[in-house]
């Protein structure tokens, strides 16, 4: 194999494809990337068994077609710090790749590229094509609610719901759920359920631009694909039974407070500075005319913040996690937002005003 490239031409393939290489594997060969030379073309495979990543590059080919496994963070960082206009030439010799730039020189061992794990190939039974600003919002506006390291690990992901004209994305992590939905009307898809790995959802925010062009998503029995003009992406989908969520979808909230987004981010933000840094509590009294903001700590430090509000129901206390709270409104797009609140033990549903695209619960703390 011996095949050159500009250093521009391989650094986006190779920052692509770095997301899936397994920093910490006991299989050394998944620190490595795949080349694959093919007539003037280069693939670039990387995976740590949950996902892969694949991209491709132009090559000037001065050899045979074949197949080989480099280091993936020594070469990034050779090719991150050789100059813009560098090119590259690889060439194989045994089991070392020498690579040469002006008068720059480094050999690199390699493995062999027939152990390579390869993901298996399999044919998605849901297909569709989605607008990557639309796919882009869809988890971003749930992705915070996924649980980390749960025991139930089924919650460590998101699970992707597909219903006709619509699709949705939902995360909990039992405290609090997240719940968005886009509808499309050249959408017509099955009724199918799937749950995407914490790591693959990650990934996903990653790669995508919020840019109004079209993406192709995949969904297997075992796998999601995504597949774009410039690479290719798989992860392995979470074995296991997402919770029926719309039963815990509160019924009961009859007290409604709708408020400027910013002004409530704002005195939630001063508040949480003085709660408790594990439990994050603060309180909240809501009365007809204004709202108050407490939290206070095991230092015996306490903040209080007053906003302006129009309630016209009975007076209600309630406790929540500032954090949780806080990341919903840094979810939510509108300018303002509304509360749905039924007693101090009851959860809180909050929403955009303007949007019923993404609706979020949070539960209440005892304090």
């Amino acid at each position: 194999m011996k095949f050159s490239l500009n250093r521009e031409l391989l650094l986006k393939p190779l920052l692509l494809v770095s997301g899936a290489v397994e920093r910490k594997s006991t299989l050394p060969i998944l620190s490595n990337v795949l080349f694959e030379v093919s007539g003037q073309s280069l693939t670039l495979t990387a995976t740590d068994l949950e996902l892969e990543m694949v991209s491709y590059a132009i090559i000037d080919n001065q050899g045979d077609d074949g197949k080989v496994t480099i280091p993936a963070r020594k070469l990034l960082d050779i090719c991150k710090s050789l100059p813009d206009d560098s090119v590259l030439s690889f060439e194989t010799t045994g089991d070392v790749i020498k690579i040469s730039t002006g008068r720059s020189k480094y050999s690199l061992s390699t493995l062999s590229a027939e152990d390579f794990p390869n993901i298996e190939e399999w044919k998605g039974d849901v297909e569709f094509k989605l607008q990557k600003s639309e796919l882009l919002r869809l988890i971003e506006s749930t992705h915070f609610s996924m649980a980390n390291q749960d025991v139930r690990y089924y919650l460590n992901g998101m699970s992707i719901e597909t219903e006709g004209n619509e699709i949705r994305s939902v995360a909990t992590d039992g405290h609090r759920l997240a719940i968005c939905k886009i509808s499309n009307q050249s959408l017509d898809l099955p009724t199918r359920q799937v749950i995407i790995p914490r790591k693959g959802i990650l990934e996903i925010i990653r790669l995508l631009d919020p840019v109004d062009e079209e993406i192709q998503v995949f969904l297997g029995s075992n796998h999601v694909r995504i597949i774009d003009t410039g690479y290719s992406f798989t992860s392995k989908l979470v074995d296991g039974r997402f919770p029926d969520y719309r039963r815990v979808l509160p019924r009961n909230g009859d007290k409604i407070l709708e408020t400027d987004k910013d002004q409530m981010r704002q005195v939630l933000s001063r508040a949480s500075i003085l709660s408790n840094e594990k439990f994050k509590g603060v309180r909240l009294n809501f009365s007809n005319t204004e709202l108050k903001i407490t939290a206070n700590n095991p230092e015996q430090e306490q903040a209080e913040e007053v906003i302006e509000i129009d309630f016209p129901y009975d007076e209600v206390e309630v406790g929540f996690n500032v954090s949780y709270v806080l990341d919903v409104l840094n979810a939510i797009k509108d300018s303002r937002v509304k509360f749905t609140l039924a007693d101090a033990n009851s959860s809180v549903v909050i929403e955009g005003c303007d949007s019923s695209e993404a609706i979020y619960v949070v539960m209440p703390m005892r304090l």
